[in-house]
């Protein structure tokens, strides 16, 4: 199993269905999963039951996940956030898509409805990568930097880096 982390904007849904696609194995999106399984969005969650609520159905999610998947997984930008699934992570390929302020921007967009980012969406995004990027790298096993590339660019690094690193 490959494991997508890194903020919002990074990529992980894109680059995870191209590095499925190379691979010839299925994707998932945890993100996707507490969706389905709400019958909501996650703003909705988040607006109608709270933060809390729904970190709680994403850790479940993740959870569930690792367990029974076992192609590309793509984790919600905050999953990592919980010692938990820091711990579930021990042992898997993660790759973490490292995305610059200026990028994230761009690719969420100043209009986005992410519940996380009410308000000064540049400001926020800022904040988040500021308190998020240690614990994305604390639980990498590699990191892949999206700034300025293509999505089939990223994919195609990540491909190559754990083929050499399996020895294949």
């Amino acid at each position: 199993m490959i494991v997508l982390i890194g903020p919002m904007g990074a990529g992980k849904t894109t680059v995870g269905g191209l590095v499925a696609a190379r691979l010839g194995t299925s994707v998932r999106d945890t993100d996707q999963d507490v969706e389905a399984a709400q019958g909501r969005t996650i703003s909705e969650i988040f607006v109608d039951d709270g933060e809390e609520t729904f970190r709680a159905l994403e850790r479940a999610a993740v959870a569930e996940a690792l367990a029974t998947h076992d192609g590309v997984l793509s984790l919600g930008g905050g999953a990592v956030l919980d010692p938990g699934t820091r711990d579930l992570l021990a042992g898997h390929d993660v790759v973490f898509l490292r995305v610059g302020l200026s990028d994230a921007v761009k690719r969420v967009g100043l209009g986005s409805a992410r519940p996380l980012l009410l308000g000064n969406v540049r400001g926020r995004i800022k904040a988040l990568l500021d308190e998020r990027t240690p614990v994305y790298e604390s639980v990498a096993t590699l990191v892949v930097d999206t700034d300025g590339r293509t999505p089939e660019d990223v994919a195609e690094e990540i491909v190559s880096a754990l083929a050499r690193k399996d020895g294949s």
